[in-house]
């Protein structure tokens, strides 16, 4: 027992303080794509190698418009690498989650040239909810010890790479029952419902029958591009698509996989939402 204590002390403090201070991460992680509307002169080649249609072209009458889908995006870096100038690169954000999934999505209209590249930028739509959920969460943060939570994790079909991620909110590091969170085994405990992956068509039934048993108010928050849209499985014979399709859904955590601050950035904001409906 000793021997544990004097460890213990040696190693000091393990578990980071995100969210009062901002989490720390690898030069070398891949956060969202940032695009520069105004210098991007053809968003074709990006489009065409988005392997899940994040981003999408319409053209009509000389115009086009590019819609850019967060919650589509794998945080991939192929539209980094397909565009040229500049125009697109990565970062290193991931608080992203957002209590409408409209917040998700950018678009910017264009005049084209004969070629079918960009004349001019005619106006662009921005993401609008990023800057206004962090405000929120730290809000929820804040005043997070007035009551517990209690989460029930539901695979609906997903790879288990949210999984892990999910699991990391128990570690040393992360430690999320510190702000009064924990996982329960059963959704008739459960204030929330965190969900991954696209909902197959055999999971369907489940998690409906998983959202009735909880008890009311219950929220839903839909985690990585699979939760939220299909991610690249998309929809078809097996797969109903993002979680929404099947459940309503209260806020969105976009990534592939996102990681385990992005969770608990979609969660405190998951949080101040159930606050609400209280």
């Amino acid at each position: 027992m000793f021997h544990i204590l004097q460890k213990t002390f040696s190693v000091g403090v393990a578990t980071a303080d995100y969210p009062r201070v901002p989490a720390r991460v690898a030069e070398e992680f891949r956060g969202r794509p940032e695009f520069d509307f105004a210098a991007w002169r053809d968003a074709r080649p990006a489009a065409a190698a988005c392997p899940t249609g994040a981003i999408e072209i319409h053209d009509r009458d000389g115009a086009r418009r590019v819609t850019v889908d967060y919650g589509r995006c794998i945080f991939c870096g192929e539209c980094a690498e397909a565009a040229a100038g500049g125009a697109v690169r990565m970062t290193r954000e991931f608080e992203l989650a957002a209590s409408d999934r409209r917040e998700l999505v950018l678009t910017a209209d264009y005049d084209l040239h004969p070629d079918g590249s960009h004349a001019g930028l005619r106006g662009t739509t921005r993401l609008s909810g990023a800057v206004d959920t962090a405000e929120r969460a730290g809000a929820a943060i804040r005043k997070l010890l007035g009551r517990s939570l209690a989460i029930r994790q539901v695979d609906a079909g997903s790879c288990n790479g949210c999984e892990q991620e999910i699991g990391a909110l128990n570690n040393p590091i992360h430690d999320i029952e510190r702000f009064g969170i924990h996982f329960v085994a059963s959704p008739r405990h459960a204030d929330m419902l965190l969900v991954t992956g696209p909902v197959t068509r055999n999971m369907e039934l489940a998690l409906r029958k998983t959202y009735a048993a909880a008890p009311e108010p219950k929220i839903v928050v839909a985690v990585g591009a699979c939760g939220i849209s299909g991610g690249i499985f998309g929809t078809n014979y097996a797969s109903l698509g993002g979680v929404d399709a099947v459940i309503p859904v209260d806020v969105y955590v976009p990534g592939c996989p996102p990681r385990p601050q992005a969770l608990l950035h979609g969660i405190l904001l998951a949080l101040g939402r159930l606050r609400q409906s209280q």
